[in-house]
C-alpha cells in the first residue's frame, strides 16, 4: 500500500508522454527540413530521405534491445542514457557546416565534392547518435505503462505514446517558423537541431524520474483482475506467453509483417508529405501563373506555399496524436482489435491513393494527411494491445520490441523508396501506390489471423 500512496500510477503515464514526445520530435516532422537542407547543401530528395530512412532502421532495430535490458534492469536509466544519447546527436547536425552558395549554386563534381563530409555527418548524427537513442527512449514506458494501469492497459498505452503525435505536432510548426525567422534560420534549417535538441535533453531527464516498475503483485486499490476459468478461487488456468516462446509462434511473424506494411506506408507519408505539397502546389502556381518554371516563382508566393504545405504534416500529427488515446478505450471496451484494425487499414488504402491528386490543394492535402495520420496512429496503440492480448504482459518489453523492429525496417525501406522511386519517375505517384499495396496484404494479414493457444500454467 505504500507504493501505491509514494508513487501514484499517473507518474509513468507523464514520463510515457514527455519521451514519446522528444520522440516525435525526432522523427515526425522530418518532411519540413527536405527543401531547406536541399537548398542550403544541394542535395537531392534521395540524399536527405536517406537520412530519415537511417534514424528509422537504428531507431527501431534498437528498441528490441531496449526492451530486454528494461525488463531486466528497469526502464529509468535507460530512458535517462538513452535520453541524452539522442538530444546529443540531434544537437550535432547544427553543427555541420554547409558548402559555400557559390558551390551549391554552381553544382556538378566541385559541390559532390564539398558534400561529402557534411552528408555523411547528417547520417551520423541524426540517423545513427539521435536514431540510437531514441529507440532506447520509446520502448521502456510502453512496457512499464500498462504494469501500473492494468484495468485500462489499451488507454495507458495509448497515453505513452501520443507524445509522438504530440511532438511532431508542435515540430512541424515550429521548425518552419524557425527555419523563415530572419533572426534564427534566414532559411536554414541547422539552427532547429541546435535549439529544439537542447529542448530534447530537458525533456527526457524529467521522463526519465517518472518511470518505475511497480512492485509484484501490485494492483490498484479496488480492482481485482478476472476470476481465472473455474470460477472464483481456482487456480490461473493459464500463463503468459516467454519472449522464447513467443517468437516461434507464427502469429508473432504475421503480426510483424502488418505491422511492417502499415509503417511502410505512414513513415513514407510523413517523411515525404510536406515535400509532395511544395512540389504540387508550385507546379500549379506555375501552370495557373504561365510561369517558365519554378524558379520563377516569386519569393513571397514560394514562402505561402510552404506554409501551405506545412499544413499537411501538422494536420497528420493531431490525428496521429488524438487518435492514440482515443483509440485505447475503444479496444479495451471491445476487448479485441481485429474488426478496428481491418476498419482502418481499408480506410488506410483508400487514403493513400487519395495522396497524389490531393497534393496540388493544400486543403485537400491536410484532409488526406490527417486520415493517414488518425489510420497510422492507431497502429502505436493497437498493436501493443494486441501483443498484451496473444502473449501477456510479463515479457511485453521483449516481445514489443521484437515487434517494433518491423516498423524499423519498414521506416528504411519505405522512406528511401520513397525518395528514390521520386527522382526516378520525378513524381510521388509510384511511391504513394506502392504503399497502398502494401497496406493491402497487411489488411489480409489482420483479416485473417487468429490468436495463438494459451499456454497451460
Amino acid at each position: 500500500m505504500s507504493e501505491q500512496t509514494t508513487f501514484p500510477r499517473w507518474v509513468p503515464l507523464l514520463g510515457g508522454l514527455l519521451g514519446s514526445t522528444t520522440c516525435g520530435l525526432l522523427l515526425y516532422a522530418f518532411s519540413v527540413f527536405i527543401k531547406p537542407l536541399q537548398a542550403q547543401f544541394g542535395w537531392s530528395v534521395t540524399d536527405v530521405s536517406l537520412a530519415y530512412a537511417i534514424i528509422c532502421l537504428i531507431f527501431g532495430l534498437m528498441t528490441f534491445p531496449a526492451g530486454r535490458i528494461s525488463d531486466k534492469v528497469g526502464p529509468r536509466n535507460v530512458v535517462l542514457i538513452g535520453g541524452i544519447i539522442m538530444a546529443v546527436g540531434f544537437f550535432l547536425v547544427s553543427t555541420i557546416t554547409p558548402p559555400d552558395p557559390a558551390v551549391v549554386a554552381a553544382g556538378g563534381d566541385a559541390l559532390k565534392s564539398a558534400n561529402r563530409a557534411p552528408l555523411y555527418m547528417l547520417y551520423l548524427y541524426y540517423g545513427v547518435i539521435a536514431g540510437f537513442g531514441g529507440g532506447c527512449v520509446y520502448l521502456p514506458p510502453i512496457a512499464t505503462a500498462p504494469k501500473w494501469w492494468p484495468d485500462r492497459r489499451a488507454l495507458a498505452t495509448g497515453f505513452t505514446v501520443v507524445g509522438l503525435g504530440l511532438g511532431s505536432f508542435i515540430m512541424a510548426p515550429l521548425a518552419v517558423q524557425m527555419i523563415n525567422s530572419p533572426t534564427i534560420g534566414n532559411g536554414s534549417a541547422l539552427p532547429v537541431f541546435k535549439y529544439v535538441g537542447i529542448a530534447m535533453g530537458i525533456l527526457v531527464i524529467i521522463a526519465a524520474l517518472c518511470l518505475k516498475v511497480p512492485p509484484a503483485g501490485w494492483k490498484p486499490a479496488g480492482w481485482n483482475p478476472p476470476a481465472p476459468a473455474g470460477g472464483a478461487g481456482a487456480p490461473k488456468a493459464f500463463r503468459d506467453y516467454t519472449y522464447e516462446e513467443t517468437k516461434k509462434t507464427p502469429q508473432f511473424w504475421l503480426l510483424w509483417l502488418a505491422y511492417f506494411g502499415g509503417s511502410f506506408a505512414g513513415l513514407m507519408v510523413i517523411g515525404l508529405v510536406a515535400a509532395h505539397g511544395i512540389d504540387a502546389m508550385s507546379a500549379a502556381f506555375v501552370k495557373s501563373n504561365a510561369l517558365a518554371s519554378i524558379k520563377d516563382i516569386p519569393k513571397d508566393a514560394a514562402a505561402s506555399i510552404k506554409a501551405a504545405a506545412a499544413y499537411a504534416p501538422m494536420c497528420l500529427a493531431i490525428t496521429n496524436a488524438a487518435v492514440r488515446v482515443l483509440i485505447g478505450p475503444i479496444a479495451d471496451k471491445l476487448g479485441g482489435t481485429k474488426v478496428i484494425f481491418v476498419t482502418l487499414f481499408i480506410l488506410q488504402i483508400a487514403s493513400m491513393l487519395a495522396l497524389f491528386p490531393a497534393g496540388s490543394n493544400a486543403t485537400f492535402l491536410a484532409l488526406v494527411a490527417a486520415l493517414i495520420g488518425w489510420n497510422y496512429g492507431s497502429m502505436f496503440t493497437l498493436f501493443p494491445a494486441t501483443t498484451l492480448q496473444y502473449f501477456g504482459p510479463s515479457s511485453q518489453g521483449s516481445n514489443y520490441g521484437l515487434l517494433f523492429t518491423a516498423w524499423g525496417v519498414a521506416g528504411f525501406c519505405g522512406v528511401f523508396a520513397g525518395g528514390y522511386l521520386r527522382d526516378m519517375t520525378g513524381s510521388y505517384f509510384v511511391p504513394f501506390v506502392v504503399s497502398a499495396v502494401l497496406v493491402a496484404v497487411a489488411t489480409l494479414i489482420l483479416a485473417t489471423l487468429k490468436a495463438p493457444e494459451k499456454k497451460a500454467a
